[in-house]
């Protein structure tokens, strides 16, 4: 399945957008921090044919990096909502984020009424402890990832060796993975860096880490279905998952309309990505 890339206008631009398959039926997905439109391609491929996905390039990754700001996620999800529009009405409309894109698909179904929210490993708040620099949080969680966006490689095939040695894709590298890292590298030979600019990142993960209260109020606003699928495992393969037991719990309690799904062996990037993990939230998607 080839997606079909298009753009759509957004305030100080176009947003990149692209469309895998052609069924009537649609979903609008939203990617993670430092991530691109490519990182739903397997979920894509494993939907029913009266389905199909329309996934973006959020302002300052992929090819809408050199859209400006100012970014945060309530930036992302008016555009997230213009994309919607665009492709149809959102009261028909399954809206999903992963990770950073998540808390966004949260944020923009509380400005409208979407037919479902699937959340995947992302979306609940995770509050800044007193007395904690945001930027501090940042490098302790995203470090590597953020470390990434100011690196240079000599070529596009060392750029896809640097993810090859990644733990989350240590004995998890497909086709899949290798296409989503190869629409990231941008650059002349030499000089092959990520698209992703470290900026918008930045100031993404701050607002992330800022605004719990505006992502809680936004959750509380969701009208059912909604629901939430976590990986077991986060963003190095560790053993404890982005999003914890004792938080979906916590959040469960509170949304009593919450469906929350563990996918079982997968970590933070492969449940995108890895076939039996991607072919569930598909699954999830469309059910």
């Amino acid at each position: 399945m080839s997606p079909v890339f298009g753009d759509v206008e957004v305030p100080g631009g176009r947003l990149r957008v692209a469309r895998f398959g052609t069924g009537p039926r649609l979903i609008v997905a939203v990617h993670g921090i430092t991530a691109s439109l490519m990182a739903w391609s397997g979920v894509a491929r494993r939907l029913p044919a009266e389905w199909s996905l329309v996934a973006m390039d959020l302002r300052g990754r992929g090819h809408s990096a050199e859209l400006p700001g100012p970014y945060g996620l309530r930036r992302h999800a008016e555009d997230v909502n213009l994309v919607a529009r665009s492709v149809g009405a959102e009261s028909d409309i399954v809206l999903t984020g992963h990770s950073m894109g998540a808390y966004v698909a949260a944020l923009a179904a509380a400005d409208r009424d979407y037919a479902k929210v699937v959340l995947v490993d992302g979306g609940l708040p995770l509050p800044l402890p007193a007395g904690l620099d945001p930027d501090e949080v940042l490098s302790a969680t995203l470090g590597p990832a953020i470390a990434r966006l100011s690196q240079t490689f000599p070529s596009t095939d060392a750029y896809v060796d640097f993810f090859r040695a990644h733990p989350a894709f240590a004995g998890n590298w497909n086709d899949l993975v290798e296409e989503y890292v190869r629409y990231d590298a941008a650059g002349p030979e030499g000089a092959v860096r990520s698209r992703a600019q470290q900026e918008p990142v930045r100031q993404d993960g701050r607002w992330l880490l800022t605004e719990s209260e505006a992502i809680g109020a936004a959750l509380h606003a969701l009208k059912p279905p909604l629901s939430l699928l976590r990986a077991p495992r986060g963003l190095l393969d560790q053993p404890v998952g982005m999003i914890p037991d004792e938080l979906a719990a916590v959040w469960t309690g509170r949304l009593p309309a919450l469906e929350d799904e563990l996918v079982e062996d997968c970590n933070h990037y492969t449940i995108l990505m890895e076939d039996r993990c991607a072919a569930l939230v598909a699954d999830r998607l469309v059910r």
